[in-house]
């Protein structure tokens, strides 16, 4: 399993090298609650310095601890997503299970029609934050679905269909456009804690010389 840990998102770029027409006229750069506050680790999940147990009396053995040899059953995989769909906003794509490439970004679908999830954290609905992610547009193929994504506005369901059929249902509470450099990484890419789902796109202003984008839209949801 291939992981990475800074720049995974770093890759949401323009995948034609040129702006569209979109970014001219931008919505408000935030809505809902703080994406660092959403994305909060518990108090659990905080490491804590390791203490050193009482040493027992050297004439006094220590109990003997026992296990259970019987092996453990592994839970099946949960299945992967293949849908989304934010009614209501123009965001409607398929979705395709995606790793890192070999710089150590997030793989998207070179398709702007399609979003890409990341196979190697959760699936949406288990423990941690499920990210999907996808280019804004590209020079031939125009914009992308998510493009919508900067518009999206607290309350707004998200659906996500998975390959079962199954569909869980989600309610957006933060949208917030950062700069790359500067996203939290660490918690949009989070394995534990409550489920979430972590939408992203490329934002901001363009960038010709990088061909990219200097933001991304980070849109988080919760269970509805």
């Amino acid at each position: 399993m291939r992981r990475a840990v800074v720049g995974l998102v770093a890759g949401l770029t323009v995948a034609g090298g040129a702006p569209a027409a979109w970014a001219v006229a931008r919505p408000p750069s935030s809505a809902g609650v703080p994406v660092t506050q959403v994305l909060a680790a518990p108090a659990g999940d905080v490491l804590l310095r390791p203490v050193m147990a009482p040493q027992p009396p050297a004439d006094v053995l220590p109990p003997v601890t026992v296990r259970d040899a019987a092996p453990v059953a592994v839970p099946d995989p949960a299945p992967a997503p293949v849908a989304l769909s934010v009614p209501g906003s123009g965001v409607a794509a398929a979705v395709d299970p995606v790793g890192v490439t070999g710089s150590g970004l997030m793989e998207l679908p070179p398709d702007v029609g399609r979003v890409g999830w990341y196979r190697f954290g959760p699936a949406p609905g288990q423990p941690g934050s499920a990210v999907l992610a996808g280019h804004v547009d590209d020079a031939e193929q125009g914009l992308g679905p998510l493009a919508a994504l900067r518009s999206v506005e607290p309350g707004q369901p998200v659906e996500v269909t998975d390959a079962a059929g199954g569909i869980s249902r989600w309610r957006v509470v933060s949208r917030e456009l950062v700069e790359k450099q500067a996203l939290p990484l660490a918690a949009l890419f989070a394995r534990s804690g409550e489920p979430r789902l972590v939408l992203l796109t490329c934002g901001g202003p363009f960038r010709p010389e990088l061909g990219s984008y200097r933001d991304n839209v980070v849109v988080v949801a919760v269970p509805a």
